[in-house]
């Protein structure tokens, strides 16, 4: 299939105004986007010849081109069927797909069709699947790889590697992963704001940091904070906001103080089920959670998903409490606030809608001028966080270690998959 013929497909979803219709096209062929949202101002796509694509907005968008850049937007053959595609991928990365052994190996070689001339380097890549963290390590000890983990590392684990392997050169950023409390707004008594409030209320964020990041990480909001962070509020502003003062012990006050309220007490407690991604970077922060929200007479008991439920029952709403990562793209609101907050969004999994948050987010989207446009963004936060919307918990410190010999990775401060492509890295041997 040409470009021309696939734009088409592309135009035919994205003009379509009937919602039905839209489903219809992306569910017959089973390529359902879960950021589709990033592409609401998107109206058409037309073409000229077989190289050239036009993509007409709305009205003016200035990170729409950041958008389709991110790692986050595969594009795919519509002629290729979801079943082929999922056991034998195809695209136009720096490698093409070879091999995939299911909880053993997947195997990429060099794509000599790449767009970039002289790239990449590597002949292939390897990536072996290793369920025990320990064991991995040690096989990276003992030489059997040449690096481990691209920018998922947590610094506990870095830690051990460093010690069984002092020759590996390990380095640290900030990731723009956050861990988030969801709560399901539909789902009663969680219908109620304050019951809401009280939850978020209770969070004592720096404690999620020490013991899951060493006490490297830093409290943000719906934005990735500062150094990294472009849009993010600095430490001072953030404290401002409702339930991120400081004073944890005051909070959790306050918080019981709406729990005894809600008619909750050592005598009544509240039990809940909270749910999360059986992985360990959701799984990890989840017990942590629960063990907090004792300290307001709730009761949680985890219930962990395979990675195969999990997205479908968040996104379906099929929870009452949970925690989530956010796996943010790029470092820009409109991926943030189109994918995660405005009504109607696929990720939105806490159902929350607020005509004047969406019109917020629409005027900073339109907005050129960056200041004007992060005064806007920082209202927006405000709001959310008056509303509670979704709490976010902290943004962790993230890692990777290779070889002396592997060379040409560069670590992304805050688009963390936009850096594994590979195409520039090689081995020094």
């Amino acid at each position: 299939m040409n470009v021309n013929a696939v734009f088409r497909e592309i135009t035919n979803i994205f003009a379509s105004r009937d919602r039905s219709v839209v489903r219809s096209s992306v569910i017959a062929s089973a390529k359902y986007n879960p950021r589709k949202s990033w592409y609401r101002n998107l109206d058409e796509v037309t073409v000229n010849g077989d190289y050239e694509a036009t993509f007409h907005l709305k009205r003016p968008q200035p990170a729409f081109i950041a958008l389709l850049a991110s790692g986050w937007p595969p594009v795919y053959p519509c002629h290729v069927s979801p079943r082929d595609l999922r056991s034998h991928p195809i695209g136009t990365s720096p490698f093409k797909f070879v091999e995939f052994k299911p909880n053993e190996v997947i195997r990429v070689a060099k794509n000599p069709d790449y767009w970039k001339p002289g790239r990449p380097y590597l002949d292939g890549v390897e990536y072996t699947i290793i369920r025990s963290p320990s064991t991995a390590v040690m096989a990276f000890a003992a030489g059997n790889f040449d690096r481990y983990a691209l920018g998922i590392l947590s610094l506990p684990l870095m830690k051990q590697l460093k010690s069984q392997a002092p020759q590996a050169i390990c380095e640290t950023v900030p990731w723009n992963i956050s861990r988030t409390l969801i709560i399901n707004r539909a789902a009663p008594p969680f219908d109620n704001p304050e019951l809401r409030r009280a939850r978020a209320l209770t969070l004592d964020r720096q404690a999620f940091i020490d013991i899951l990041s060493d006490g490297q990480g830093q409290i943000g909001g719906a934005m990735m904070p500062p150094p990294a962070g472009r849009w993010g509020m600095p430490p001072e502003v953030l404290a401002t906001l409702p339930t991120y003062g400081p004073d944890v012990a005051k909070n959790r006050v306050e918080a019981r103080q709406v729990m005894h309220n809600l008619g909750y007490g050592l005598d009544k407690r509240f039990a809940v089920t909270a749910t999360t991604r059986n992985v360990p970077a959701y799984h990890d922060a989840a017990v942590i959670l629960i063990d907090q929200l004792k300290e307001i007479y709730v009761d949680a008991v985890l219930d962990a998903v395979d990675t195969t439920q999990w997205y479908p029952k968040v996104m379906r709403k099929d929870y009452t409490v949970g925690l989530t990562v956010s796996e943010n793209g790029l470092d820009d609101p409109d991926q943030q606030f189109y994918e995660n907050f405005v009504c109607g969004a696929e990720r939105n999994y806490t159902g929350y809608c607020s005509s004047e948050v969406d019109a917020l987010v629409d005027r900073q989207s339109t907005e050129p001028n960056p200041a004007k446009r992060k005064k806007l963004v920082w209202e927006i936060e405000r709001k959310l966080a008056e509303d509670g919307a979704r709490p976010v918990i902290f943004y962790p410190v993230s890692g990777a270690c290779w070889q002396p010999y592997f060379k040409g990775h560069t670590m992304m401060v805050n688009g963390n998959y936009n850096g594994w492509r590979l195409e520039d890295a090689w081995l020094e041997k």
